[in-house]
């Protein structure tokens, strides 16, 4: 087989200039910046670079019970009160505030979080964007939308929502989160992720370009203190986090036993599924995209390739020489497929895992990539030969990793898709669309993409079973854990 012709791009970076950040930040409490009431500070760097960008805030629990009181007086006088025709206006104020100043966000996200330029422009920013957009026309129509079980009851909104949300897409799970609870009615204190919460203080410059009313959103950054203080504040009435499978439980485990409501949405471990008949070139750029993308710092990557015995050789062939193809290198160039990992201790995590790989007996190939000398890095990686107890095979990696295992019949294929304590998404390739239905119903998966993965919609619910979490976030569904039809508080 020939060889694959690569390339040669000239450098295409993206300007800096559009984005100003300050050389430290405060916390955004009842509509403004304030200072925290005792807290220290961290550094949030870049991780391509090293860089350090800003001194962030550290809140504390004293922070977070000014911040929670903000909420609840916002809410009890008047976000709670307005009309779901006014709230959607100020959403659709929000959405059009993002488009407008989208390059700004865009570079701001690849910058703090390592992400290429080309994701956070394209995807990760229009994404958030549409979010609020849609949300904001479900505002005045949730008695429509089948919210209370047929029962005739008026939707009301919970109260006080906390929100926790990860730094693989820090702007888009912000969006995911805050556009549904203010929707419904509800007032939010939202903790960015330590290591990525540039983006998430630009927004509350974008409440206060919106006219939002002050404590109607509220943003304390900090590390897990910060969120377990959130957690456990007695007058957040919801929790929405999203992240590790064990942070998560260890949420469920502080709630349990009080009235809190909660949606969790935690680790994957995709099986991404190959039949025989299947169109192999698209099926390799949906691999390449299913793991790839976002450095595999997605909690839905199809992190496991399942191929079909009579197909495994020329599929893993056409794969390399894909990735060869793969240009690894500085975030903000517009031609960079893979950015930087974001956080020294993710690619420690990355490099326990891998290595657990190879020592367990599996076969370890990268295409040739030169790394640069600075920033966190890891080169596009993938198994061969690995077996179903084999760690990297069932634990979630987070970054560039994917194993691959083979299977003959759909029966093995939905067993050993099936054989992990997660359930997030799968994805299935076949020119057979009885197939797909059948694999559908099979597989214990939230969400199953069909010859193509990573899409998402915010008309569509995204979720998990098992160690994944529970409820759904996205369309009419995520609507449901943001109201009640009790009495209000």
């Amino acid at each position: 087989m020939s060889e694959l012709a690569k390339f040669e791009y000239a450098p295409a970076p993206e300007s800096r200039a559009v984005v100003d950040i300050r050389s430290s930040y405060g916390l955004f409490i009842g509509g403004e910046f304030v200072e925290s009431a005792g807290g220290g500070s961290f550094k949030t760097v870049n991780p391509a670079t090293e860089e350090v960008l800003a001194d962030i805030t550290a809140g504390t629990t004293e922070d977070v019970d000014r911040a929670v009181r903000a909420a609840r007086t916002a809410y009890q006088g008047v976000w709670g009160r307005l009309s779901g025709a006014v709230r959607g206006k100020y959403l659709f104020r929000i959405a059009r505030i993002l488009q407008e100043r989208a390059r700004e966000f865009s570079v701001l996200e690849t910058i703090d979080n390592g992400k290429p330029i080309k994701e956070s422009r394209d995807v990760d920013i229009p994404l958030a964007a549409a979010h609020f957009f849609y949300h904001a026309g479900w505002a005045d129509k949730l008695e429509h939308a089948g919210l209370t079980g047929g029962g005739g009851a008026t939707p009301r909104p919970l109260g006080v929502v906390g929100q926790i949300i990860p730094w693989n897409f820090p702007m888009l799970m912000l969006a995911w989160k805050i556009a549904p609870a203010l929707a419904c009615g509800n007032t939010v204190v939202l903790k960015p992720a330590e290591t990525t919460p540039l983006t998430a203080l630009l927004f509350a410059e974008v409440c206060q370009q919106a006219d939002l009313p002050p404590g109607v959103v509220n943003i304390i950054t900090g590390a897990g203190a910060t969120g377990q203080a959130l957690t456990e504040h007695p007058d957040v009435d919801k929790l929405a986090f999203t992240g590790s499978t064990e942070v998560g439980k260890a949420i469920a485990r502080t709630i349990s036993g009080t009235r809190k409501k909660a949606t969790l949405e935690l680790g994957g471990k995709a099986a991404n599924i190959v039949f025989d008949d299947a169109p192999i070139e698209q099926a390799v750029e949906g691999i390449v995209n299913g793991i790839f993308f976002n450095q595999g710092h997605v909690c839905c990557a199809g992190s496991r390739l399942l191929v079909q015995e009579s197909v495994h050789d020329e599929v893993v062939a056409k794969l390399k020489r894909r990735l060869t193809t793969v240009r690894v290198g500085d975030p903000l160039d517009k031609n960079t497929d893979l950015g930087a990992i974001n956080s020294a201790a993710q690619l420690r995590q990355i490099r326990e895992l891998s290595a657990v790989g190879e020592a367990e007996g599996a076969v370890r190939w990268s295409p040739p990539c030169d790394l640069p000398g600075q920033g966190f890095w890891f080169p596009p990686t993938v198994f061969t030969n690995v077996a179903q107890s084999h760690r990297i095979a069932q634990e979630e990696v987070f970054g560039p990793v994917l194993s691959v295992l083979t299977f003959r019949t759909p029966q093995e294929a939905v067993a050993k898709a099936n054989n992990t304590p997660y359930g997030l998404s799968a994805g299935v390739w076949t020119d057979k669309g009885s197939r797909i239905l059948w694999m559908a119903d099979q597989l214990r998966a939230g969400v199953v993409w069909a010859n193509t993965f990573n899409k998402f919609d915010p008309t569509s619910p995204f979720g998990g079973y098992k160690e994944s979490g529970y409820g759904r976030e996205g369309g009419r569904h995520g609507l449901e854990a943001y109201v009640t039809t009790g009495a209000g508080r």
